[in-house]
């Protein structure tokens, strides 16, 4: 998720309740071998060890530099690669990137392989959706599955669908027929509308896959993946702690930043749920500084 899945976010979750895997906020390939390199890299795929196992995430449309891309990550030490083949935005899409691919199942293709390539053995996966602007699960997942890759993530949705529709996951059956006919190793994981891990853990049995990829639901639940935590009963002054741990960890690593608007999305994130929740996200929503935002918080703290 673009502009959410930093590290500072990732090591506030993983503090909280650590999911399997963690992915970076989605980088174009175009940015990575810019003169700004060392910018995009400290910017979009910095992470620690806490943060492990850790795949970088990232598009394009050019083969040759998902190549040259892939070799820098494998230098930078990632556990894995994902190309990402399903983001629906028209500014994104219109140049032929993330979900547009699925109606370029060759220059996919030839993506993939490249980034194989020079992945130097790293672990390879998709995140892609169910069609463009139909559902097309068995000729685009077959064309994906011929491929090495080592897990294949589907949303549920087609890209015209965006996440306005409740996700088919009907739909993943098909994907793991086709990859047991086919004799694939992939591992098939469901992405789509998952808001606890009791429900990822009754898609898998449900479906049979290896997996469930849980995404926007993080934000109505920071404690999702500590099943001994009860969200519904952390207190507001556990809410602003956690929220000024947040910042206090951006401000160490990205310092006041040009992109400090960004922030404020997290604030819903943490406060709410509790009487006066609304009137007090209003008020720091109003923050025009990192500092300010975090003195705010502070003098709510009990």
């Amino acid at each position: 998720m673009d502009g959410v899945t930093d590290t500072v976010f990732r090591q506030i979750i993983v503090s909280l309740g650590k999911p399997d895997v963690l992915m970076t906020e989605f980088v174009p390939v175009e940015a990575i071998l810019s003169k700004a390199q060392d910018i995009v890299i400290e910017r979009s795929l910095k992470y620690t060890e806490s943060e492990r196992p850790i795949v970088a995430q990232i598009w394009g449309t050019d083969p040759d530099k998902f190549y040259q891309v892939a070799i820098l990550l494998k230098k930078l030490k990632f556990d894995g690669i994902d190309i990402n083949m399903g983001c629906p935005v028209p500014d994104i899409i219109k140049n032929g990137s993330c979900s547009a691919l699925i109606n370029n199942p060759d220059l996919a293709v030839q993506i993939i392989n490249a980034t194989i390539k020079g992945a130097g053995g790293l672990p390879v996966s998709i995140k892609t959706r169910i069609g463009f602007s139909k559902i097309q699960t068995e000729t685009w997942v077959k064309t994906l599955l011929q491929t090495k890759i080592t897990a294949l993530t589907l949303h549920l949705r087609t890209a015209k669908e965006m996440s306005k529709v409740p996700a088919h996951w009907e739909e993943i059956s098909k994907a793991v027929g086709i990859r047991n006919r086919l004799g694939s190793e992939t591992l098939i994981i469901g992405n789509g509308d998952i808001k606890s891990l009791n429900e990822a853990k009754a898609m898998v049995k449900k479906y049979q896959i290896d997996g469930v990829m849980i995404g926007r639901a993080i934000f109505d639940n920071v404690y999702l993946f500590n099943p001994s935590v009860d969200m519904t009963k952390i207190t507001p002054n556990e809410r602003f702690s956690l929220l000024l741990k947040h910042l206090e960890l951006y401000e160490s690593i990205k310092g006041e930043g040009k992109h400090f608007e960004m922030m404020k999305k997290f604030v819903k994130c943490y406060i709410g749920n509790f009487d006066g929740a609304t009137f007090y996200r209003e008020k720091l929503m109003m923050a025009k500084t990192l500092s300010e935002l975090m003195n705010q918080v502070r003098s709510y703290l009990a």
